[in-house]
């Protein structure tokens, strides 16, 4: 059954409102985004404000930096299938795995670390939140300001990412982790070009 123009009007002014959040939760402005995607500041903000209707171009763009599905965008009825299938991706040489699908709050990888990353001298990074990792198998060597841990699978740890802190595999093999992050973790580990 097709929807009428209502239902399609109440979508496309649903759509502002989502951007907005989407961009806020991963603390980015307005300025970074349009440098992400190509797409003028002023369109962002009309699009944001619900002053200009979505274009599927201009969505497709938006829907690969915020790294949400489309149908998340427009808040397309959910089809019944619960199961995540967002696409790896590499971030400084790490492969990320999504395994949430919400934009904002807690968001979960299975992270894939190469062997011997990052390269010692370490650079230790400071950011707000929390981080929780699970090692499903490889080794993972931690330095919290000046304590180091080494830890093997089956292994947690959780700290205050405000401490200075490196998270490195010093072994020959992959590292595979799975890790939560809030919105400024990822935002650091996930998303910036650092």
């Amino acid at each position: 059954m097709a929807d009428s123009p209502d239902d399609t009007s109440r979508v496309l002014d649903g759509v502002g409102p989502r951007l907005r959040a989407l961009r806020t939760a991963r603390g980015a402005t307005l300025a970074e985004l349009s440098a992400d995607t190509g797409i003028s500041v002023s369109t962002l903000s009309r699009l944001e404000a619900g002053q200009r209707r979505p274009t599927l171009e201009l969505l497709l763009q938006l829907s690969r930096v915020h790294q949400v599905p489309l149908d998340e965008l427009v808040d397309a009825p959910e089809t019944g299938d619960p199961r995540v299938r967002a696409k790896p991706f590499v971030r400084h040489g790490r492969t990320f795995i999504p395994l949430t699908r919400r934009p904002g709050g807690v968001q979960a990888f299975k992270i894939v670390i190469p062997p011997h990353d990052p390269r010692e001298p370490y650079r230790p990074q400071v950011h707000e939140g929390y981080e929780w990792i699970y090692v499903l198998s490889g080794r993972l060597h931690l330095v919290l300001d000046r304590r180091e841990i080494d830890l093997g699978p089956g292994e947690v740890v959780e700290f205050d990412t405000r401490t200075p802190h490196v998270v490195a595999n010093r072994g020959d093999i992959p590292a595979e982790i799975l890790g939560l992050f809030g919105p400024q973790g990822e935002r650091m580990h996930v998303r910036s070009g650092q």
